[in-house]
């Protein structure tokens, strides 16, 4: 609480931030109830009790929570003080949230605004106000459910009368937040033994907050409520892969791991993708013989239980069906099943045996997945294998969708001073080293098992014990886990949230873990336990008070500097909506700015941000024609076969500066309708001039050809927007 200490001097956000720490204690108790089993298991697993070790269990436990309500409350006080959020209007509220954000805030309003739950429910399954001349299942196409869980919960729970909707689901997804790092905390405990690596892992994902979360400003995306499921998730299995854990222990984990896995696919439509590289650090630990094969199993089926349940409460998505995780999971089962004898051999014959498995798993997993989209017709994710090839160079660099991702920052590779933030808060160089230890013993240990003849599975207790090298399944699979989401947060930058809270976990088990410093003290020659025990103590608490020494004022600065929520032209625009447009008009324009019209007037919709449609994708690219070299009669058939009333024009999307020449959204265009682009520079040989000028430019010059088929009807400084007039003919074709 003494982060509020400077807000003193403004107590509006303080006070509306306290009022709600009941509610925000009670949605985390939901999720600490789940911890306490695993949190259990290390005191169980803690040998002797003592009245020592029960007193520092529960120091632990209160560091842990205390960790985690604090850094709820951090987010909570940045997400006020930037936009003063307490005394902007309703409407200016809801234009904070940005983009897709809006989206998915505009399906939690509806529920509350529905006159019955039961009602709220079926305007969802049968929604025609997201896309017009459609009616779509958002629950089937959307992962919205959290949305809808917080509607009813609303509605259900006497706090209407001191708690504002809006408050009650920007708290929860900041008492996420606190779960997160809860969970980060167990996991690095459980690695190193220590709660004082979990106090570590905290500390390092509070200062490093511009790389490990952007829940502040970004509250509604999917990320952020699948996250911290996702890191239970990781905490389960490191519990799970630990030696001497007995059956009901493995059920019991088992259990929340599934859980956790369940909340995690069910939040994120990117499940799938995730769920991959994690399928694919089990099939390499189960290669390298580092994890039984039931343990393998469990491991599978948990992911395969989630996928499926997620598919159930998705109406049959068949978007899951169709993924590459499920593919990969029963194609390494049944080829796994079928291969016999596979880690059996000398070192030859184990590595040709492991080159033909793997062979056989990717070609079964690519089979499988071809035969399951063919089956289902399944073209809603090609978008994102189009910007993996694009990304690669393996694909064409004309595609419209995938240029929208490409040529966003967030999409690109990691950029170096990522590295610079991470090792000034110390963060980088225990990870850096802990990294190349252990791949080092990795790597030796991967070499002793392949030359093990005998090896078949998991080897019986107390083998690796015998070896100079060894290492325990639950710090390779984190190892692994680091190695692969890091690689995948340097090729794309928005993947690096995956990647950089796990990251302090890591690095605080590499400082407080007795792995490392055994070697470190063996290689000097005095090992013992005494000497252990003062380096696991001393190094954390050093480094734990440097930070705070040379971050404390920051953060004091930080959360008592006080901003405002300015945006006069969209309010303008979307109190003239409210009050000038027939609650039935359909709007088009960006995808970006319709989510924010949806939200704040519940204006009907061509398109939107949520972009795992085919037809949808196909929809907005036509949309966005006005953006384009077309003639006023192409843009107004374009328009009325969307069943477009009303068009919103912005010049920050016509006049774009943002991006450079190529990566402008006028030049995707172009490039896309095989024009040449605007501005001095190279175009390809076969490009050609448009025939028409820029629609969004020439429509504003008021011409024949345009006043005969749009009228303006709203202007400012910002925005333009025109009523499409009815033609001479309609078309027919439905885009």
């Amino acid at each position: 609480m003494s982060c509020l200490l400077p807000c003193l001097s403004s107590p509006g956000p303080c006070l509306r931030i306290m009022d709600a720490g009941c509610v925000l204690v009670k949605e985390v108790r939901a999720e600490f109830r789940h911890m306490n089993i695993v949190l259990c298991y290390i005191i169980l697993s803690s040998g002797v009790w003592t009245w020592r070790t029960v007193l520092w269990v529960a120091i632990g436990w209160t560091v842990g929570i205390s960790l985690g309500m604090l850094s709820c409350i951090y987010v909570a006080t940045l997400h006020e003080n930037d936009l003063w959020f307490s005394n902007i209007k309703e409407v200016e509220r809801e234009i904070s949230f940005r983009t897709e954000c809006g989206l998915y805030y505009s399906y939690y309003k509806q529920m509350l605004r529905a006159p019955s739950i039961q009602q709220g429910l079926s305007e969802l399954i049968n929604d025609n106000a997201t896309e017009s001349k459609r009616t779509i299942n958002l629950l089937r196409r959307m992962n919205i459910y959290q949305e809808v869980f917080l509607g009813v919960l609303y509605r259900i729970l006497p706090i209407q009368a001191y708690l504002e909707p809006v408050y009650f689901y920007i708290y929860t997804v900041f008492s996420l937040q606190a779960v997160y790092v809860i969970a980060l905390f167990i996991t690095s405990w459980l690695l190193s033994g220590s709660w004082l690596a979990g106090a570590l892992t905290g500390v390092w994902y509070i200062l490093n907050r511009v790389d490990t979360t952007r829940v502040e400003f970004t509250i509604s995306l999917r990320e952020n409520w699948s996250l911290p499921f996702f890191a239970l998730q990781i905490a389960a299995i490191t519990c799970y892969l630990r030696p001497h854990l007995k059956p009901i222990q493995q059920k019991v984990v088992l259990w929340l791991m599934f859980l956790a896995t369940l909340c995690f696919c069910l939040t994120w439509q990117f499940n799938q993708f995730i769920l991959l590289v994690q399928a694919l650090i089990i099939f390499t630990l189960d290669c390298l013989d580092l994890i039984s094969t039931e343990q393998v199993t469990c491991l599978y089926l948990v992911q395969v239980s989630s996928l499926l349940s997620v598919w159930l409460l998705q109406f049959c998505n068949s978007m899951i069906l169709g993924s590459l995780a499920l593919s990969f999971i029963v194609a390494a089962l049944f080829v796994k099943h079928f291969q016999r004898g596979l880690k059996t051999g000398g070192l030859t014959a184990r590595l040709g045996k492991l080159l033909l498995h793997t062979v056989l798993v990717l070609a079964l997993t690519f089979t499988i997945n071809y035969l399951a989209k063919v089956t289902l017709q399944l073209r809603s994710d090609e978008h994102i294998f189009k910007f993996i090839k694009s990304k690669f160079g393996l694909g064409p660099t004309r595609d419209f969708d995938a240029s929208l991702y490409l040529c966003e920052e967030a999409f690109g590779l990691l950029p170096l001073d990522t590295f610079d933030r991470l090792a000034g808060t110390l963060l980088a160089y225990p990870y850096l080293v802990t990294l190349i230890v252990l791949l080092v013993m990795l790597a030796l240990l991967t070499l002793a098992n392949l030359c093990d003849s005998s090896a078949v599975g998991r080897p019986p207790k107390g083998r690796f014990e015998e070896r100079p090298i060894c290492m325990r399944a639950d710090v390779a699979y984190n190892l692994l886990h680091t190695v692969f989401f890091g690689l995948l947060a340097l090729s794309t930058m928005r993947m690096k949230y995956l990647w950089t809270g796990h990251m302090c976990a890591f690095a605080a088990y590499g400082v407080c873990g007795k792995e490392l410093w055994s070697l470190c003290l063996n290689t000097i020659h005095c090992n013992t336990k005494t000497k252990l025990r003062l380096i696991r103590y001393t190094v954390p608490l050093a480094i734990l008070g440097f930070l705070c020494y040379k971050f404390w004022p920051k953060l004091m600065t930080e959360v008592s500097e006080l901003r405002e929520f300015y945006d006069p032209d969209t309010v303008e625009l979307m109190t003239w909506i409210s009050s000038k447009t027939p609650k039935k008009a359909v709007f088009a324009g960006s995808m970006q700015l319709l989510a924010g019209i949806k939200l704040c007037t519940g204006r009907v919709l061509t398109n939107h941000p949520h972009y795992e449609d085919q037809a949808l994708r196909e929809r907005t690219r036509q949309v966005y024609q006005i953006y384009a070299r077309q003639s006023p009669e192409e843009v107004h058939r374009i328009l009325r076969a969307a069943g477009a009333d009303f068009v919103v024009m912005e010049d920050s999307v016509c006049y774009e500066r943002r991006h450079g020449r190529g990566c402008r959204l006028r030049d995707l265009l172009d490039l896309s309708n095989g024009h040449i682009m605007d501005g001095p520079g190279d175009n390809d040989p076969d490009l050609v001039h448009a025939p028409h000028p820029r629609f969004c430019e020439s429509v504003k010059t008021g011409g024949p050809a345009y006043t005969a088929l749009f009228s303006r009807v709203f202007q400012n400084k910002t925005f333009h927007v025109y009523k499409l007039k009815k033609g001479k003919k309609r078309a027919k074709r439905d885009l």
